[in-house]
């Protein structure tokens, strides 16, 4: 059985692992406000929102501090700090998950780890060799996600001549990146940025051909939650994508992903439950 090592945990790749999304952000595309509001960051409620995906049964808990749909400003380190360490430490202190912090920003990164963070999920992909060097002086998983330019221009026109090839020469190059930078291979997973710079065209293809990342020999990580293309497929807006998130997660889970990242962690949980019994019944 191969394992993602992880600071403080070794997490199973041999069955899809749910990463619950904790947005401390006022303006992300689906849950933003939830816990920022004009009077700073609810740390507590944020904590408690987390401590209850663990008891769904999330094995990782992705913090963020910063919005990266599409169009979004950009938020100073200082700021992504103040909004997320509180609520890294907390959870880290709780234990029983492993803890992400979801950051572009080496600052940002650096704090979280003193607090006790275990996975560094980079949509940058470790483009910044500040983040690079975090990383090899860290025992934390990297995983590293594809994303066509910045948030604030990447649904501009994206073009790829094939998207999965691309894609995935883009991802192993940042992985020998970390590798020659000191980060051992086990400690990678990769994530090919649903949505990041991606039309549905581009989405669905790179979930059909799943298999030919995970035939890299990293762990994929997909996360497709929520996202604007589930809606052009299905309709509604982010909050009524629910039966689209739990198609794409099975499916992602069905063709080999090492971990969703979801909103809706007990519902994921529970479906890729019913799909595992199945897959193992024969």
């Amino acid at each position: 059985m191969g394992v993602w090592r992880c600071g403080r945990f070794e997490l199973p790749t041999d069955r899809a692992l749910v990463m619950g999304i904790l947005n401390v952000t006022p303006d992300s595309f689906s849950d933003g406000g939830r816990f920022v509001g004009p009077g700073g960051v609810d740390a507590e409620a944020a904590l408690r929102e987390g401590l209850a995906m663990a008891a769904a049964g999330a094995a990782v808990l992705d913090v963020g501090g910063e919005s990266t749909r599409p169009g979004a400003a950009e938020v100073s380190p200082a700021e992504e700090v103040a909004r997320i360490e509180p609520v890294v430490r907390g959870l880290a202190e709780a234990g029983g998950c492993a803890v992400s912090v979801d950051t572009r920003h080496a600052e940002v990164a650096r704090a979280c780890l003193e607090a006790g963070a275990d996975v560094l999920n980079d949509v940058a992909g470790f483009r910044d060799g500040a983040m690079v060097e975090v990383a090899a002086g860290s025992t934390a998983g990297c995983l590293v996600m594809h994303m066509l330019g910045e948030p604030r221009t990447m649904q501009d026109d994206p073009r790829y001549g094939d998207v999965v090839a691309d894609v995935k020469a883009w991802l192993l190059r940042r992985v020998e990146t970390l590798v020659d930078a000191g980060v051992d291979r086990d400690r990678i997973a990769i994530d090919p940025g649903i949505g990041f710079g991606k039309t549905t065209a581009h989405n669905l293809e790179l979930l059909r051909r799943l298999p030919e990342l995970v035939a890299t020999g990293h762990p994929v990580v997909v996360g497709a939650s929520r996202k604007r293309f589930i809606g052009e497929i299905a309709g509604g807006g982010p909050e009524e994508r629910l039966e689209g998130s739990l198609a794409a997660a099975v499916w992602a889970a069905a063709m080999g992903a090492a971990a969703v990242r979801v909103h809706d962690v007990g519902p994921t949980v529970r479906a890729l439950a019913v799909t595992g019994a199945i897959g193992g019944a024969g």
